[in-house]
């Protein structure tokens, strides 16, 4: 049995917890031992660490390969802490950059993680160099025209192509907010989720999940500010007919939102089964 079908079997059906966070080694806005407090509070039972991976580009959000060992360390040091309370898994969200990078790279699976979510925020332009579209809308906007030369739909097709070629090369568990260029899309072309083009990337991705036989999350991060899921909620269904297993996590930045909007998520896909 993998690393991560021991965690889901470790899990079962049951609901208290949380395989999404990010902590001091990367964007996250608390170090990892606050985090677990935070967890043990909100009554978790099962926590996993998801730093942003190191990456052969430029961010400032994603952790220094320097850091990898330390990350282990205090991973280790928190198991032997709260081991009794709460049971903690070494993750990591690792960025697609193509067939040079992502999660099927050997240095990834050298690691030794538990569990590896595979997501894309960066998009290459014409001339291979990328720009990160994740983040504030305005940022985002200003990327697309001064990046993209205001070629919005390049720019979501190459996401999409950029998720799917992910997924296909392999090396993840789960397969993390794929959908999520809808947010900053969606402040420039604010009907595009309703495109039939766009629609098919969606369907696209979720035959390629399947096929693949990995995991897809459904991220609850963006509930409270922006009123919506990743992905959004009418593609959940299409999930679940797919067979798709589903895990719901939070992608925490801060302790006060490591059961974030999770109990609705839950109460949603009841509805659908």
């Amino acid at each position: 049995m993998s690393d991560f079908l021991q965690i889901l079997n470790d899990i079962g059906v049951d609901r208290r917890y949380n395989l999404h966070s990010h902590t001091q080694f990367c964007d996250g806005h608390a170090d990892m031992e606050t985090m677990v407090e935070g967890a043990i509070a909100a009554g978790l039972r099962h926590y996993g660490f998801s730093p942003h991976s190191p990456l052969p580009i430029a961010s400032p959000c994603n952790m220094d390969a320097a850091d990898v060992r330390p990350y282990f360390e205090e991973v280790e040091r928190l198991r032997a802490v709260f081991g009794e309370r709460i049971k903690l898994y070494a993750g990591m969200e690792v960025d697609y950059l193509g067939p040079h990078f992502g999660p099927a790279d050997r240095r990834v699976r050298a690691m030794g993680l538990d569990y590896v979510i595979g997501s894309v925020h960066f998009v290459p332009d014409a001339d291979g160099q990328f720009a990160d579209t994740d983040g504030p809308a305005d940022r985002f906007r200003h990327y697309v025209h001064t990046v993209f030369d205001d070629d919005l739909r390049y720019v979501v097709d190459k996401f999409f192509s950029q998720t799917q070629a992910m997924i296909e090369a392999g090396g993840l568990d789960i397969v993390g907010h794929f959908d999520k260029i809808a947010l900053n899309a969606s402040s420039i072309q604010p009907d595009i989720e309703e495109q039939p083009w766009y629609r098919r990337h969606i369907a696209d991705t979720i035959d390629c999940i399947a096929a693949a036989g990995i995991a897809a999350e459904i991220n609850t991060k963006a509930r409270t500010r922006h009123g919506r899921f990743f992905p959004a909620t009418d593609h959940w269904s299409a999930l679940l007919r797919a067979g798709v297993p589903v895990v719901v996590n939070s992608d925490a930045h801060d302790p006060a939102l490591t059961d974030a909007s999770r109990a609705e998520a839950f109460q949603l896909l009841d509805s659908l089964r």
